[in-house]
C-alpha cells in the first residue's frame, strides 16, 4: 500500500488541488447554500408527485399526472435501481454537493484523458483546468442544464478508453469506455453524446486511414471489437432508460407529426430547420473564443453608471441606473448568457500546436474544431449545417445548434496542452520554433492589439435589429433624438467593453507567449512554466466565468423554495378539494412552459422538452387563439387560476362544466382521420359524445353499444400509474376517461379480464365496457422498462466483472516475480 501512494502520490496532489479549487470557487456550496437555477427548479416542481408518492409508497411511479394531463415519469425522474451508475453518481453527489461534483467531474475526467494522452501530470492538470474552466462549462452550470454539465463532464474519460484501445491497452480501454459511457448515457442528455459522436467518428475514420496505412488492421480490428462490446455494456447497462425514451421519443415532439402543420418549432419528423438553427453562433462571434466581450458578452451583462448610457441618461433627467437595461449583447441570437470562452492563451497555444506538434491526434483535433465551427454557425452558414440537417442521422432531432461548440471546448485545450508537450520534449527537434513562435504571437497577438486599438474599424457592435431597437426606444420614450443618442451611447459602451477584453486577452497572450519563449530558450524549467501556465490559464478563465457564476448566485435553500415555489392563497384553496384527481389550468403565467403549478396541482400545462405530439398540437390547435371550454371539459380541467390585473391578486374559477374522471357518452362517431379527429373535438359535448378514430374499429363493437341508462362510474382508488374504477351500467356503453392516451404500457382489465383501451377526442382513453356492475383497472406496465431492467442488472453484473477483472490483471502483473536474464 506505501508502494501504491508513493507512485501515485502526484496524481493523489493533483487531486487535491482539483478538490481545492473547487471548494474555493464555490465557497457557498460548502456552507449550505444553493444555486438559483430556474430549470432545476421547474424540473423539480413537476417532479413532486413522483417524489410524494415515492416518499408514501416507497416505489416511484412509471407515470405522471401532474404535467400536461400525464406523461411517462421515467422522462421527469425515474430511479432505475438495477443500473450500477445510478449509485456511482448518488454516491459521488453525496460527499461533494452541488456544483462542487460537477466542476470536479470536469477536472477528474479531463486529467484522465491527459494522462493516457501521456502528458505529465501537471500539464495534465493544466489542461484540465482549461477544459473545465471553459466559460460555457460554468453557464451550462449557472442556467440549471444539470443533465448537460454531467454529460460534458464524461466526455473526456469516454475518449480515453478509445484511445487506450487504439494504443492496445484493449482490456483497459474497453472497461474505460463502457463505465464512461454507461454514466453519460445515464445522465440522459443524448445531444451532447450525439456530438461526441461525431468527434469520435471522425477518430476512428483517421485511425483507420494509420492502420491500412501502417498495415496493422489486425490491431485496428481488435480495438475495435473491444469497443464495441463495450458500448453494448454500456447500453444494456441503460437499457431501462434507454428503450423506454426511444419508444415515447417516436410520439413527442422529436418525432413524426400527426398533423401538418406550419409551426416552425417542428417538422414531419424531427423539429424545423428554423427551431433547429434559432440559437446560431453568428460566424463573426466566434472572436469571443479569444476576447470574452467582444460581442458585448450575455444578457446579464450590465452596464454602470460610469457608462455612456448612463451619462445621457442623466443629462435628460433619468436616473443612471436604467443603463442597466439596456443590451451589451449584440451578436444575431435571440439572447445568450455569455460567450463561448476557451482563454486567451489556450487559443494561443491551439494555434500554435497547428504548426508544431505532429502526428494523428493534430488532425483529429484540427478536423474535430474546424467540423463542429462550421455546423454551430447553423444558419449563418447552412452549407454544412444543411447537409447535417437534411441527411445525417438523427441531427435534426435537436435545437440550438450552438451548442456543438461543447466539443471544441475539450479539443482545443488538447491541442494546446500537447503543443507544450511537444515543446518540453522535442523541443530541439522542432525546425525553426522561435520563428513559429513569434509568428503566432504577431498574428493572434496582433488581431488582438486591432481590435483594442481600433475596434470600430472591424466591429459594428449593431446588431441586426439596430434600426427596430431605436424605433422601440423612440416610441417608449416618445423623443427619437433622444433613442438615437442613447443608442449610439450604447454602441460606445459595447465597443468599450470589446476594447477592454481585447487588452485584457492580449496581456494573457503575452505572458503565455513569454513563458513559453522562456522554456524555448532553456531560460526556465518546464517544470515551473508548467506551474506558471496552470496560475495563468486559472486566473484568465476564472475571471470571466466570475461574471457569471459567482456567490450571488447562491442562496439559502429554504428562502429559494419559499420564492420561486410559493403556495398562494389559490393554491391552498384549490387543495382544499380531496377529489385525487381534478385538474387546474393556471392563466397567471404561461401554462405551457412552466411546471410551477405541477408542484400543488395536476396541471394540464407544464415545463418539458419532450411533450406528447398529441397534446402539442392539441395546444396549438385548441389553445393558440380562443380557449376551447369543450377540451378543457374532456380534460377534467376543474379550476382555472386568473390574475385580477387591477388589484394585482389571483383568483379561482371553478369549473362545473368538467367532465370528471370517466363518464359514458351516448354517441359514438368514427372519423377517418386525425385531422377529422382534431377538427371534431372543435366544438362539441364530450359528455354526450366521443370520436373514434377508424383505426379502432375492429376493436368496437357497435351493435352491442347502447345508450347508457343511469349509468354510473367512479374513480375508486388514485395512483398515477395505476386507476381503479367501479361502475354500473344495464348494457354495454363506451366510457371515457380523462386520461391521457399512450400505448406503449397501458394495460386495461375488467374484473381481471383485459380489454384493448381505444383513443378518444384525439387524446384521451376509452373502453368499450360489459353492462353489469364491474371494477375496471388501468396499470401502466411497459414492457421496455420491465425487461430494460432485467437487461440493466445483466450489464451492470458484466459491467462490475470486468472492472474486477481488469484490475485482477493489472494486479496480477505488478505482482508477477521478475524472470532473470
Amino acid at each position: 500500500m506505501k508502494t501504491w501512494f508513493n507512485n501515485n502520490s502526484t496524481h493523489l496532489a493533483v487531486i487535491g488541488v482539483f478538490i481545492a479549487i473547487c471548494f474555493l470557487y464555490f465557497t457557498p456550496a460548502w456552507q449550505g447554500k444553493v444555486l438559483y437555477q430556474q430549470d432545476v427548479l421547474l424540473a423539480q416542481a413537476g417532479q413532486k408527485e413522483i417524489v410524494d408518492i415515492k416518499a408514501r409508497d416507497g416505489d416511484m411511479p412509471l407515470w405522471t399526472n401532474s404535467m400536461f394531463g400525464g406523461m411517462p415519469s421515467y422522462q421527469v425522474l425515474m430511479e432505475l435501481p438495477n443500473n450500477l451508475t445510478t449509485y456511482l453518481l448518488r454516491g459521488f453527489k453525496a460527499v461533494f454537493p452541488h456544483p462542487i461534483d460537477v466542476v470536479l467531474l470536469y477536472l477528474l475526467g479531463a486529467y484522465l484523458l491527459f494522462t493516457v494522452l501521456k502528458v505529465r501530470p501537471w500539464l495534465a492538470a493544466v489542461g484540465a483546468i482549461a477544459f473545465a474552466f471553459s466559460s460555457y462549462n460554468f453557464i451550462y452550470i449557472e442556467a440549471g442544464h444539470a443533465n448537460k454539465t454531467y454529460a460534458v463532464a464524461f466526455m473526456a474519460p469516454i475518449l480515453a478508453g478509445i484511445l487506450l484501445a487504439f494504443r492496445g491497452r484493449y482490456l483497459w480501454g474497453a472497461v474505460l469506455l463502457a463505465l464512461a459511457m454507461a454514466l453519460e448515457i445515464r445522465v440522459n442528455h443524448i445531444q451532447v453524446t450525439y456530438y461526441l459522436f461525431l468527434a469520435v467518428l471522425i477518430l476512428v475514420g483517421i485511425e483507420l486511414y494509420h492502420a491500412v496505412k501502417e498495415k496493422r488492421l489486425l490491431g485496428f480490428g481488435r480495438a475495435i471489437v473491444y469497443q464495441a462490446v463495450a458500448v453494448l455494456v454500456a447500453l444494456a447497462v441503460n437499457a431501462s432508460l434507454l428503450w423506454p425514451t426511444y419508444e415515447y421519443s417516436k410520439e413527442t415532439l422529436r418525432g413524426r407529426a400527426n398533423l401538418k402543420t406550419e409551426n416552425a418549432q417542428r417538422a414531419d419528423n424531427g423539429v424545423s430547420r428554423e427551431y433547429a438553427y434559432q440559437w446560431s453562433q453568428g460566424v463573426g462571434e466566434s472572436l469571443t473564443f479569444l476576447i470574452p466581450n467582444a460581442y458585448g458578452g450575455g444578457t446579464s451583462t450590465q452596464l454602470d453608471a460610469s457608462s455612456n448610457v448612463a451619462k445621457v441618461l442623466m443629462n435628460h433627467a433619468y436616473s443612471p441606473e436604467a443603463a442597466a437595461n439596456f443590451p451589451t449583447y449584440w451578436g444575431e441570437k435571440d439572447f445568450t448568457s455569455g460567450p463561448w470562452y476557451f482563454g486567451a492563451g489556450v487559443v494561443f497555444l491551439f494555434i500554435l500546436g497547428l504548426f508544431v506538434v505532429k502526428g494523428k491526434l493534430k488532425w483529429w483535433l484540427l478536423a474535430t474544431t474546424a467540423l463542429v465551427l462550421l455546423l454551430s454557425f447553423g444558419r449563418h452558414f447552412p452549407l454544412v449545417s444543411d447537409l447535417f440537417f437534411n441527411y445525417f442521422p438523427m441531427y435534426n432531432k435537436f435545437r440550438a445548434v450552438e451548442s456543438v461548440l461543447i466539443i471544441a471546448t475539450l479539443s482545443v485545450p488538447i491541442l494546446a496542452v500537447l503543443t507544450v508537450s511537444e515543446i518540453a520534449t522535442q523541443g530541439d527537434k522542432i525546425k525553426k520554433l522561435d520563428k513559429k513562435l513569434l509568428y503566432v504571437l504577431y498574428g493572434v497577438g496582433g488581431a488582438v492589439l486591432l481590435i483594442a486599438l481600433l475596434p470600430d474599424v472591424f466591429l459594428s457592435f449593431k446588431s441586426s435589429n439596430h434600426q427596430a431597437m431605436i424605433q422601440q426606444y423612440a416610441q417608449q420614450l416618445r423623443d427619437n433624438t433622444l433613442a438615437n443618442e442613447l443608442v449610439s451611447a450604447l454602441v460606445k459602451d459595447r465597443a468599450a467593453l470589446a476594447r477592454a477584453d481585447a487588452f485584457r486577452s492580449l496581456l494573457f497572450i503575452v505572458i503565455t507567449f513569454g513563458l513559453v519563449w522562456l522554456l524555448v530558450k532553456n531560460k526556465l524549467k518546464v517544470q515551473s512554466v508548467v506551474m506558471l501556465l496552470g496560475l495563468v490559464t486559472l486566473i484568465d478563465l476564472w475571471s470571466v466565468d466570475k461574471r457569471y457564476l459567482n456567490a450571488d448566485r447562491f442562496v439559502d435553500k429554504l428562502q429559494l423554495n419559499r420564492q420561486f415555489i410559493q403556495e398562494r392563497e389559490v393554491d391552498r384553496l384549490i387543495l382544499m378539494d380531496r377529489d385525487p384527481n381534478y385538474r387546474v389550468f393556471d392563466l397567471t403565467t404561461n401554462p405551457f412552459a412552466d411546471s410551477r403549478t405541477s408542484y400543488f396541482h395536476k396541471s394540464i400545462g407544464g415545463y418539458h422538452a419532450a411533450k406528447l405530439m398529441r397534446y402539442q398540437e392539441v395546444i396549438e390547435r385548441q389553445f393558440s387563439g380562443a380557449i376551447n371550454e369543450d377540451v378543457l371539459d374532456m380534460l377534467n380541467t376543474r379550476y382555472i387560476i386568473t390574475r385580477d390585473n387591477n388589484q394585482n391578486s389571483e383568483r379561482i374559477q371553478r369549473r362545473n362544466t368538467a367532465a370528471g374522471n370517466a363518464w359514458f357518452v351516448e354517441k359514438v362517431t368514427l372519423v377517418k382521420d386525425n385531422e377529422e379527429e382534431m377538427q371534431a373535438i372543435n366544438g362539441f359535448d364530450p359528455r354526450k359524445e366521443a370520436f373514434i378514430h377508424e383505426e379502432f374499429k375492429p376493436w368496437l363493437d357497435e351493435k352491442r353499444l347502447r345508450t347508457p341508462v343511469n349509468a354510473t362510474i367512479e374513480l375508486t382508488s388514485y395512483r398515477p400509474d395505476r386507476l381503479v374504477y367501479e361502475y354500473s351500467t344495464p348494457n354495454d356503453a363506451l366510457a371515457v376517461f380523462s386520461e391521457i392516451w399512450y400505448d406503449k404500457g397501458w394495460k386495461a382489465f375488467v374484473d381481471g379480464e383485459e380489454l384493448p383501451i381505444l383513443r378518444a377526442n384525439y387524446l384521451l382513453r376509452a373502453l368499450q365496457l360489459p353492462g353489469g356492475n364491474h371494477k375496471v383497472e388501468f396499470k401502466f406496465e411497459p414492457q421496455s422498462y420491465h425487461l430494460g431492467e432485467t437487461i440493466s442488472l445483466v450489464g451492470s453484473i458484466v459491467l462490475l466483472f470486468g472492472i474486477g477483472l481488469a484490475i485482477w490483471l493489472e494486479v496480477r502483473k505488478g505482482t508477477a516475480p521478475v524472470k532473470k536474464a
